[in-house]
């Protein structure tokens, strides 16, 4: 589009002294709502070498692909055309302007809203959990929050939810996941305490937790991580206020312990699930949907750890596992494995039409989803 060009008037067209193919100059084809975002150099493109870019604004991200055109669209150096002549008209024969045309471009890139890719987060961050010796953890790669941007293809909203979500903690500027075993002895740890010095676990007061399990050797940094991680602060005060902590994290984190070596039969596994758990906590196996499945061997019930956690974020990749687990799903059991997947533009029934197949023996019947 040529600036001040006015309605009925036109230009000549001619090569420019430096036309070529300026495989820098390309053309971005932008939504009204990123417009903004663009202009004032509110984005940016993320991605290695190996990998397709993807654009990220502060709290979304977007792929990034060509899209050919069948006309021609030329790329013209700024300039004033405002003067150019009207066609007809008895100056019609007066010379006309002419415009230089620098490049001819075969098409645009497209903007397309995706979901964060943060596979990859979860894959770097495990490679060098943090443990109870810190000193003889194996040596590798630790990420800083500008490594991380640099690394994963995520806006920063969608970076910092998927940090949460790995229940990552930031210990001396690097981010880091701590070993569950050693957030296991931390939980223990406050647990007992609370048993001791006859703490409600409803009404924890920060300071007197702190305290104490600093003063029986664990780091400042990760009694505030174990309160984040098991609970939520229900009160703000000048002495940092009050925690509760959440009776399902609880209830999950101990089933992970006693199904982390296989499998259990139902009652072998209740009965160390409710000893394990907190007189104040009232336990439900309901609290472990998406945690673990159960199935029946015979006569008997098994459980075994099946965390939605550990599955990829991909739906193609999400359904190919959950369909090698299990040729047939009940959406009782499907339902809880699928419902945070998130790809824009798909709903969740969306999803389910692209891969799974429905069938329904009898009209009362639950419905049972296979691969498609």
């Amino acid at each position: 589009m040529l600036l001040n060009l006015q309605p009925t008037s036109s230009v000549s067209i001619q090569y420019h002294p430096f036309f070529g193919p300026h495989d820098d100059l390309v053309l971005l084809e932008l939504d009204e709502k990123l417009l903004s975002d663009v202009l004032y150099q509110r984005v940016t493109l993320r991605g290695q070498p190996d990998e397709d870019a993807v654009l990220c604004t502060k709290s979304k991200t977007y792929s990034v692909k060509f899209v050919g055109t069948s006309n021609s669209v030329f790329l013209i150096p700024p300039a004033d055309y405002s003067t150019s002549h009207e066609s007809g008209g008895e100056n019609y024969n007066q010379q006309v302007p002419t415009a230089s045309v620098i490049k001819v471009a075969p098409g645009n890139m497209e903007l397309v809203e995706v979901a964060p890719r943060l596979d990859k987060l979860k894959s770097i961050l495990s490679e060098n959990l943090y443990s109870s010796d810190e000193a003889s953890t194996a040596m590798g790669d630790l990420y800083k929050w500008d490594d991380l941007i640099n690394k994963v293809q995520a806006s920063d909203d969608e970076l910092k939810a998927g940090l949460q979500a790995l229940s990552a903690v930031e210990i001396d500027g690097y981010w880091r996941i701590v070993d569950e075993k050693y957030m296991d002895v931390i939980l223990r740890m406050l647990l007992h305490n609370s048993v001791l010095n006859d703490w409600s676990l409803d009404s924890l007061v920060e300071d007197k937790v702190v305290s104490v399990l600093e003063s029986d050797g664990f780091p400042r940094k990760l009694v505030y991580h174990c309160l984040n991680v098991y609970g939520s602060r229900v009160e703000e005060a000048m002495d940092g206020g009050v925690w509760r902590l959440d009776a399902r994290r609880v209830c999950v984190h101990f089933a992970r312990g006693i199904l982390r070596e296989g499998k259990r039969k139902m009652e072998s596994f209740m009965e160390e699930w409710l000893r394990m758990i907190p007189e104040e906590i009232q336990p439900s196996f309901d609290m472990l949907e998406g945690e673990v499945l159960t199935e029946k061997l015979g006569v008997e019930t098994w459980v075994r750890a099946l965390s939605v956690s550990s599955f990829p974020t991909t739906p193609a990749d999400r359904f190919s596992i959950l369909f090698k687990e299990r040729a047939k799903w009940e959406w009782k059991d499907l339902e809880p494995y699928i419902r945070d997947l998130n790809v824009p533009g798909l709903s969740s029934e969306a999803l389910l039409l692209k891969y799974t197949r429905r069938s329904q023996p009898s009209i009362d019947a639950e419905p049972v989803f296979s691969a498609r």
